[in-house]
């Protein structure tokens, strides 16, 4: 099955059920498959062929899933770009996806005329919010367009979304990911439309992350109306959940903690939710037990995966975050919560193995190695990065290292690359550093990741500033600032005479974390 049956399907069986609601309008499957099909036939209006890149910049609206299931309906390929990247960034993956039609929020049309230049491959711009004299305006392609329903032939095995995630080689890597991806997982784990059901999933994380866009698919294919806004921030999750009743939400760990921290956590009604997704990040014990005590009616599901595995591939459910039975039973389930990601899916295998590739008894700490139907087939133009990152028989380099226990409960013990993670947002250390090194006055830099209570990790750089220069960490942080997407910029700057390397030349980072790792 493609994705675009979720939207056919779920249409037939409850138009008149609401699909999305964002800010303070709601659209139902019917007007959602309408608008969908409108803007599909506008697409093909505009050239746009199958297996081309169509690309958006802009935060969560009600726009991402009708311009996706568009892409989708003509065999184009959707590009979701990271909205906070900055215009180098951006411009290297669009140049990267070779795309050929880009929508943009009005926070970001400045930014895209400026990229211009360096995109011939785009032929069409379209702007989401308003009218734009240089580019073409999205409410205009609705209402000149048909609305009949645009019928490709689409394969399983086509790819529907390319999704670029960060890379410790400092660029961004390309993941494509099939329409099978998805169905595969969905079909497996969320119960299809139901005309009496009514359901309310809140959507907070990106759309340009997979556990946004994956989200999105399950919310159609379930019938589920899709409760979105822009950006999370706490107050208005509050509200929103308040108001609309609403029965799932996804959170990463940094935002799980400020909603239960918040000092009017206890004037919302939260009694419709059920179940509460968590991941991208470790969870803090106190907070998922903070969270568990002040909600104790709802259902937490920590979700671990990768954008190369289509989001989860393991899961610590319900019944792990509930600590009882004998004493032996409950320090068992103790430790799984605090420290375990889970048992894989049933599509998934998984398994730790050492340097050589050999598979590790229980307890024994190596690469964790994934293999699936779900897990992409190689990175988008990039052999080489490929070819480090699958076996030849299709088990993936998570690149977490980790262990797993005699029930097949899967640990974390680190990354076995230098990524940092903050607030579920991967952080390239290479990237920082590249930055770090045009500053004319230093000489090197590298960059950690340090623990952060609220973020899970923050970067740090270590610098060495060039013979005679001086420079103050706010002024380094600073020109960051201005390179740099917000969260990947160091939070905090150490200057130091020179970097450990081995004899090789390689900087050390064991020893920098070890010398500097603390927060």
């Amino acid at each position: 099955m493609n994705t675009t049956d979720f939207l056919s399907i779920a249409t037939a069986i409850c138009a008149d059920k609401a699909a999305i609601i964002f800010e303070g309008k709601r659209y139902t499957f019917a007007d959602l498959n309408e608008r969908v099909n409108r803007l599909a036939n506008a697409l093909m209006r505009l050239g746009v062929k199958k297996g081309e890149r169509v690309a958006t910049l802009q935060v969560n609206c009600n726009q991402i899933p009708e311009i996706y299931y568009a892409t989708a309906k003509v065999g184009a390929i959707f590009v979701p770009l990271n909205f906070r990247a900055k215009e180098e960034e951006l411009s290297y993956m669009l140049a990267h996806s070779e795309t050929n039609t880009l929508f943009a929020g009005d926070r970001y049309i400045d930014m895209v005329r400026s990229m211009r230049p360096q995109l011939p491959l785009v032929k069409n711009f379209i702007s989401i919010d308003s009218k734009q004299p240089d580019m073409l305006y999205y409410d205009d392609l609705l209402a000149s367009s048909s609305a009949e329903d645009v019928v490709t032939e689409i394969g399983d095995d086509d790819i529907t979304m390319l999704m670029y995630t960060a890379g410790t080689t400092g660029r961004p890597k390309g993941v494509p990911l099939t329409h099978n991806s998805f169905a595969s997982y969905i079909l497996e784990n969320v119960e299809p439309a139901d005309p009496e059901t009514v359901e309310v999933n809140l959507l907070t994380v990106p759309l340009y992350h997979v556990a946004g866009a994956q989200a999105m698919l399950a919310a159609t294919y379930g019938g589920r109306t899709l409760a979105m806004i822009r950006q999370f921030e706490v107050k208005q999750w509050l509200e929103t959940v308040d108001r609309e009743k609403a029965n799932r939400a996804m959170l990463v760990p940094t935002m799980l903690k400020q909603v239960i921290d918040h000092p009017d956590f206890p004037k919302y009604d939260l009694s419709g939710l059920r179940v509460i997704t968590y991941g991208a990040a470790p969870m803090p014990f106190e907070v998922i037990k903070k969270a568990i005590e002040l909600l104790p009616w709802v259902r937490f599901i920590n979700a671990f995966g990768q954008t190369e595995t289509a989001s989860t591939i393991t899961i610590l459910g319900p019944e792990d975050h509930i600590i009882e039975g004998t004493e032996e039973e409950k320090d068992k389930k103790l430790r799984r919560l605090v420290s375990s990601i889970g048992r894989p899916m049933a599509d998934v295998e998984m398994k730790v193995i050492d340097e050589e590739g050999t598979e590790l008894a229980p307890g024994e700490v190596g690469e964790i190695v994934a293999r699936g139907p779900r897990i992409m087939s190689g990175y988008w133009k990039d052999e080489e990065k490929t070819a480090k990152a699958l076996t030849p028989d299709g088990w993936l380099h998570t690149s977490d290292m980790g262990w797993r226990d005699e029930d097949n409960y899967f640990y974390l013990a680190g990354r076995g690359d230098d990524m940092i993670i903050r607030g579920g947002e991967n952080i390239s250390p290479e990237e920082v550093e590249n930055v770090l090194r045009s500053h004319p006055q230093i000489d090197e830099a590298a960059v950690i990741g340090v623990p952060d209570p609220d973020w899970g990790q923050q970067p740090k750089a270590i610098v060495v500033l060039k013979e005679g220069e001086k420079a103050t960490p706010e002024e380094i942080m600073e020109y960051c600032r201005a390179k740099l997407a917000s969260f990947k910029r160091p939070r905090s700057v150490v200057f130091v005479d020179s970097l450990p390397r081995n004899p090789m030349g390689k900087v050390l980072k064991r020893v920098l974390r070890e010398e500097h790792g603390a927060s």
